[in-house]
């Protein structure tokens, strides 16, 4: 501890008796220590807790107390890095994160890249030796400073961008394009905020500090508290942690994903993966994002890493884990860690493996079953009727399984009038981005042409139990005409659709479900020593 309410996280950075509590550091960095004392690749940090968020909230900015601990709290991070803030010949950058006491999925913001000027630009550049990467880091953070600490909308960015690279995938934009785009977007906040860019990295670090703290605040996050029971008054932590770059070429990309299948159980590492990328573009619900094959077959050793990781991770929690990790030129970092998601039915199959693996004893398993209403696990599937195959209008990647039919629903207003009204929905968007959470709450299922399977609002929607189906790369969406086409068919707001988040099909209208218990694993479940059948109390997933 650096100073009141203060933490550094490093190799070497031990806890004692004496070390802070969840409440007052965040899960994130109480877990991130956790992993720094395990030896595994954390890069180092220093968290403002959650004593300052209050204050810095009813401040409008940061307060004068925790503006002058900074100088101090960036001195004990430099030489774990190599690395000065502000330097012009070796600048450090820096995320700021947000890390509340519970998991709040995507509810808070992110900055990335923080302390990346005009004057450290030149020094970026010779310390990476990768042009393409300087002007990359440079126009991410433009855009996402603008929107999240100057509230430009994103729209604004999305046009400049379109203008100079247009359909491209902007991984694929060249150094050249890059530092037209970053131009451009200078001028973009310029023009909206009425004001440069901040070229002090000084500033930047308490803007976005301050911005981050804020969004504690945020209605989303207001909503999100409200709806899962978790107290106003805990605040959030300001993690401030050295930057890895997952956007630095072929041998670098972001991941986020679980070590067993959220929706199943089943073991495994159940990873989605961007080459060339940073964790933002998995987690924003923006791009679609590969499986785990293409890191696997690109960078085997990375991958096993990756998978022993995983195993020490869950023998060191006790539990399955939702992890988030970035590869920088072939050297993996890890960046998060905490009990993952899942459904009912992965519950109670992880449970159970893990007491059979010796993770966890068969006291914590049976406690952890008792939490479920087992009576009442079941698995909804499409089924054929009348000897009829039913032929799905396309596919996406299945987010969380389960069957869902309504109403198609483009937006919120919509959502509550037909919602109001009785009518079972299905909310259908491009996106899955966190700001649909009020939406997704009235909905049955979410389907969207992007985002990955664990984007935050896709996390959401199978912490809810709604059917999720992302990244329907056959799916475009008329907001004019209240329509939206799905392969070779047009269906308007209001029609009848079905989501089969088990195969990632959709079809058309209502189609005919069945559904199954899962005998085999209730079978292991009567053989669990202590296990009584009696009845269960219904109690959501913690």
């Amino acid at each position: 501890m650096n100073a009141a309410g203060t933490f550094l996280i490093a190799a070497g950075a031990h806890r004692t008796s004496a070390s802070p509590s969840i409440k007052e550091m965040g899960a994130k960095a109480f877990h991130l220590a956790r992993m720094a004392e395990l030896g595994l690749p954390v890069p180092p940090a220093f968290v403002l807790g959650t004593r300052h968020c209050a204050p810095c909230v009813a401040a409008g900015g940061v307060t004068a107390e925790l503006r002058g601990t900074l100088p101090a709290l960036l001195a004990a991070l430099e030489p774990r890095t190599g690395l000065r803030f502000g330097d012009p010949r070796r600048p450090l950058l820096v995320s700021v994160r947000s890390g509340a006491p519970v998991s709040m999925p995507g509810m808070m913001q992110t900055l990335l890249n923080i302390g990346l000027t005009e004057r450290t630009l030149p020094g970026f550049e010779k310390t990476t030796g990768n042009p393409r990467l300087v002007h990359d880091a440079y126009r991410r953070l433009i855009a996402q400073f603008g929107e999240v600490v100057a509230s430009i909308p994103a729209e604004a960015f999305d046009a400049a961008r379109t203008g100079v690279a247009g359909a491209q995938d902007e991984r694929t934009l060249d150094f050249a394009q890059l530092r037209a785009l970053s131009q451009r977007y200078l001028d973009v906040y310029r023009e909206a905020a009425g004001a440069r860019f901040p070229q002090d990295p000084s500033e930047q670090l308490t803007r976005a500090i301050a911005a981050v703290f804020r969004s504690w605040e945020a209605p989303h996050a207001h909503a999100y508290r409200e709806a899962n029971g978790i107290p106003h008054d805990l605040g959030t932590a300001v993690i401030v942690q050295a930057m890895v770059f997952g956007n630095a070429g072929g041998r670098s990309g972001a991941g986020v994903g679980f070590t067993r299948d959220p929706t199943t159980g089943a073991p495994g590492l159940w990873i989605d993966y961007l080459p060339n990328a940073q964790g933002e573009d998995v987690v924003s619900g923006r791009r679609v994002a590969h499986g785990a094959a293409d890191l696997a077959r690109t960078m085997p050793a990375v991958w096993q890493e990756l998978v022993d990781d995983a195993a020490r991770l869950e023998a060191a929690f006790g539990d399955m884990q939702d992890i988030e990790f970035t590869v920088q030129d072939g050297h993996l970092h890890i960046l998060q860690t905490r009990a993952g998601k899942r459904s009912p039915l992965a519950a109670l199959r992880i449970a159970l493996d893990l007491a059979d693996e010796g993770v966890i004893d068969a006291a914590t398993a049976r406690e952890r079953a008792r939490k479920l209403a087992v009576d009442r696990i079941v698995t909804t599937r499409v089924a054929g009727g009348d000897g009829v195959t039913v032929a799905p209008l396309g596919h996406g990647a299945s987010a969380n399984a389960g069957v869902a039919t309504g109403e198609i629903a483009l937006d919120e207003a919509r959502a509550r009038e037909r919602a109001a009204a009785g009518a079972a929905l299905v909310l259908v968007r491009r996106d899955a981005e966190t700001a649909d959470l009020a939406a997704l709450d009235l909905a049955h299922g979410l389907l969207t042409a992007r985002g990955a399977r664990t984007s935050h609002a896709a996390v959401v929607a199978r912490q809810l139990g709604k059917a999720c189906i992302v990244g329907c790369a056959g799916l475009a969406i008329d907001p004019a005409a209240r329509t939206v086409h799905i392969g070779e068919r047009t269906l308007a707001e209001g029609d009848l659709v079905t989501l089969d988040g088990n195969t990632g099909a959709i079809y058309a209208g209502a189609v005919r479900t069945v559904d199954e218990r899962p005998v085999e694993l209730l079978s292991r479940l009567a053989q669990l020593p202590g296990w009584s059948s009696a009845p269960i109390s219904e109690s959501a997933l913690d």
